[in-house]
């Protein structure tokens, strides 16, 4: 780049160098003047140029300084996008592990006007086989598609013998979630399958009614709706075939409820429902309740797993238009304890303590009943002991087993109920199950159950059963 005064210093040089050509010559004087003026005029073109070469790289500077601003400010705002971008991700993942326990789908899902749709569920077919000592099960027993304790037939009848295929645990939700504005969150659940409802016939088409198993208003800390009981900890379930798996010894129930929710604490009023005893050992729901059941519960959770604790009040009322003439009304209570625990890098061990007073319906599908009644027409609540523990073991990333088993006993007022309702009843089973791809399960688990009556008889179930689920 040649600047200002090296110019100066050509022009004169060039000035000089033409003065000095010119000396010889003077007597042509007019001439060499003519050409002092092209030289001067060539001068001043090339000052010209020069100047012009360095505004232009003036120029070329301060836009190479703009580029490298607009390079940082660009810089700055993808370090940002992807700081956001690794920030939403995270707050996916979080969202993601607390759903899993609710199974709700946390896929893109559709939008419609303010509310996002996303759905879920699976497809299943059991087939099983199974021997029960106490006498051939009918037709329609819903012992066959799933262990119903209470449903084991006792006795000396000769044994039966039964095998079904079912995909009635198929199972279909929908969630919803509606844009409210950041200050409160709004969603909702609708879940149905076809389990325990009217249908076909096997000869032909084997159809059946869909029934609702939950449907819920989630508003910030508040659910409303059907759903299930806040005094069961589902996420403490074995990973099983059967429907329920160990279900002499867990609390079992779906009602309508209305629960609060805040970090680890739940407070909830459910729904009321006495089930009684009559003195010939029949069962009866007078429907004459007063007082919403109420349950509170506290959760911890960590890298150990999660344990639950609850506890339920429920009042017991019947009226005399409904029973014998009895009007009473009697208080029951319990307390369950149950969590799944990590054991190593991909073991668990999963459990459930529970006893109380007057919980009948909640236990093993409404072993025994909540209460019996006495000959001066009050109600007598039913204690009952039930527990569960389930190890899974994982042999490979595909490969699973679960090894479990379960125990109920009630202490029944015998002079008041007959000793022909259920004493005791266990069960145990064992399985593997194979995952081929992410969504798909392959299983075999055998089962062993067992019912024994207050009189001493005893009826027990053998069950082989071969599963197949695609979750979606």
């Amino acid at each position: 780049m040649i600047h200002t005064g090296t110019a100066r210093a050509l022009r004169t040089a060039l000035l000089a160098a033409s003065m000095l050509t010119a000396a010889p010559v003077l007597a042509q004087e007019q001439s060499v003047d003519a050409r002092l003026d092209r030289l001067e005029r060539l001068v001043e073109g090339l000052i010209a140029r020069l100047d012009a070469d360095q505004g232009e790289a003036q120029q070329q500077a301060e836009a190479l300084a703009a580029i490298r601003a607009e390079q940082q400010a660009l810089r700055a705002e993808a370090d940002a996008t992807q700081e956001t971008t690794r920030t939403l991700a995270t707050r996916q993942a979080e969202m993601s592990e607390k759903l899993v326990d609710f199974a709700i789908p946390t896929g893109e899902g559709f939008r419609m006007g303010k509310t996002r749709v996303t759905y879920g569920g699976y497809v299943k077919l059991d087939a099983t086989s199974q021997r029960t000592s106490g006498g051939q099960l009918p037709g329609n027993s819903i012992l066959r598609d799933f262990l119903f304790p209470s449903a084991i037939p006792v006795g000396g009848a000769p044994s039966g013998f039964d095998t079904d295929f079912s995909a009635r645990q198929t199972r279909f939700l929908f969630k919803t979630e509606t844009n409210v504005g950041t200050d409160h969150k709004l969603s909702g659940l609708i879940e149905l399958d076809f389990n325990v409802t009217e249908g076909g016939n096997e000869r032909v088409s084997n159809s059946f009614v869909p029934r609702i198993r939950q449907a819920l208003i989630n508003y910030d800390n508040w659910t409303f709706g059907q759903g299930w009981s806040t005094f069961q900890n589902v996420g403490a379930l074995p990973d099983s075939l059967d429907f329920i798996g160990v279900t002499p010894g867990t609390v079992f129930d779906r009602q309508p409820l209305i629960r609060y929710t805040k970090g680890g604490l739940q407070i909830a009023v459910e729904q009321p429902e006495t089930v009684v005893t009559t003195p010939s050992g029949g069962m009866v729901t007078p429907g004459d309740d007063q007082i919403p059941d109420i349950v509170g519960r506290y959760n911890w959770s960590g890298d150990w797993g999660q344990i639950s604790a609850a506890g339920i009040v429920r009042q017991l009322h019947v009226s005399t238009d409904d029973l014998m003439g009895v009007d009473d009304a009697a208080w029951g209570y319990g307390m369950s304890l149950s969590g799944k625990l990590k054991v190593g890098p991909r073991d668990d061990l999963r459990f459930m303590a529970t006893a109380g007073d007057g919980l009948g319906r909640y236990i093993g599908i409404n072993i025994v009943n909540d209460a019996a009644i006495r000959p001066d027409g009050t109600l007598d609540p039913i204690f009952t002991y039930s527990g569960f523990a389930a190890y899974r073991h994982v042999w490979a990333p595909n490969l699973r087993s679960n090894l479990a088993g379960a125990w109920f006993k009630a202490d029944n007022p015998v002079r008041l109920t007959t000793n022909q309702v259920t004493d005791e009843s266990w069960n145990a089973f064992v399985n593997l199950i194979w995952t081929p791809v992410g969504p798909l399960n392959v299983g075999l688990e055998l089962m062993y159950a067992e019912r024994t009556l207050e009189d001493g008889r005893s009826g027990n179930l053998q069950r082989v059963q071969v599963s197949t689920q695609y979750n979606f």
